[in-house]
């Protein structure tokens, strides 16, 4: 089931994809009216409104600045001033449109303010059929897992198939051969595999395997139990395993765990989790992928965090893997494009987790990123409508 459950028909939800929100105010949208109420009117595009105070007198707006209309009220002699006498009214232009919110001017500059870094296209990798699949108690056949990712393949998305690891460690992932075999015609541009070292790689390298992916934490606690080895140890590893790709022209991604928090060691320092990125990028990872393994990020830590690694690591290079725990993944995605990601990892319907983080759930549903992108006029290259009936699928 997909997590938007179609608010929307299908032909009115694709056709979200090219709205520009700010250009719902129009002049005859962005207007009030108070009848003879005399509390407020609100009209752009050369039109007037006014606002009425008995203290200050009445403020009629004009396209590009404020006409103010003041008053001056004769007061009875006695000294009542409950009781007016007549008014008069004076105008004079007062050029202060910057304080104005109701025209284009002002539309504009806060348009500005939210899309300043926002790209133009974000690539969606996406991750069900890897970490949506390892979680899953029950056994999922070959044959579905092949279908799901030719109907993923087939939305646009960018998927991460499977994994080469440990049948002992993961079950749900020991037929990666046969699966990344009956993909190996498939028209996609990309279809990487995760490895943990270099007999994973020789096994997915053999089954034919075009990129590959390594996966290293930015917390100790959490390295050694999710691949038994120190993070230096994992890092030693994947300099040969990147090493081998280069030589046979195979693409790799990297990916860092725990960059925001570790179930056992905590809130993890950015500086830990920018020194791993590094490490994986000088030794040839195309791209590092910085997940929030346990979803505990909020926008002001992602930010810390990001910034940390843009610091070291080319912001062009960087991608980012929410788990949605605490329901914070599409404000941390939000944050972290308009810090200029252009990448997002994320799964259909939601699906994840991660085997060895108590308490982590699933990754970010594919389709409310999409969604989301889209409302912001975000090219994603993703038909949102094969999306949804692939998220119906599952």
């Amino acid at each position: 089931m997909s997590s938007l459950e179609e608010p929307l028909g299908m032909d009115k939800l694709l056709s979200l994809s090219t709205i520009d929100l700010f250009n719902r105010f129009s002049s005859n949208s962005c207007s009030t009216s108070g009848g003879d109420s005399g509390i407020e009117h609100c009209w752009i595009e050369g039109n007037t409104s006014t606002s009425s105070n008995d203290d200050k007198g009445d403020v009629e707006y004009v396209q590009g600045a404020f006409m103010c209309k003041h008053h001056t009220r004769d007061t009875p002699q006695n000294g009542n001033h409950a009781a007016y006498g007549n008014r008069h009214d004076s105008w004079h232009l007062t050029n202060l449109h910057h304080n104005s919110y109701c025209n284009n001017i002002g539309l504009h500059n806060i348009k500005n303010k939210i899309f300043k870094g926002i790209p133009k296209y974000v690539k969606i990798v996406e991750v069900g059929a890897r970490d949506g699949l390892q979680n899953e108690k029950n056994m999922v056949p070959t044959s579905v897992k092949i279908e799901l990712i030719q109907r993923l393949a087939s939305t646009g998305l960018s998927v991460v198939a499977t994994s080469f690891v440990s049948p002992k460690w993961v079950p749900q992932l020991a037929d990666a051969r046969e699966v990344i075999e009956a993909l190996n015609n498939l028209d996609t541009t990309s279809l990487p595999v995760l490895v943990p070292n270099l007999k994973g790689f020789e096994a997915a390298v053999a089954a034919g395997a075009k990129e590959i992916a390594v996966f290293a934490s930015a917390s100790e606690s959490f390295s050694k139990s999710n691949i038994n080895c120190t993070i230096d140890q994992s890092l030693s590893h994947y300099r040969a395993v990147v090493h081998a790709a280069i030589k046979l022209n195979i693409r790799v991604h990297g990916y860092v765990s725990c960059v925001i928090g570790c179930p056992v060691e905590g809130m993890i320092s950015p500086s830990k989790v920018a020194c791993v990125a590094k490490e994986l990028y000088d030794m040839g990872c195309c791209e590092i992928s910085l997940g929030d393994t346990i979803g505990i990020g909020t926008a002001g830590t992602v930010i810390s965090m990001l910034g940390a690694v843009m610091s070291v690591v080319p912001v062009e290079k960087l991608a980012v893997h929410f788990h949605d725990t605490y329901g914070q993944s599409l404000p941390n995605i939000l944050v972290s494009i308009q810090m200029g990601i252009n990448t997002v990892d994320s799964s259909i319907a939601g699906l994840g987790g991660c085997p060895y983080a108590k308490g982590a759930s699933g990754n970010v549903a594919t389709e409310d990123v999409v969604y989301m992108l889209h409302g912001l006029g975000v090219q994603t290259n993703v038909d949102i409508g094969k999306l949804l009936q692939t998220g119906d699928f599952i």
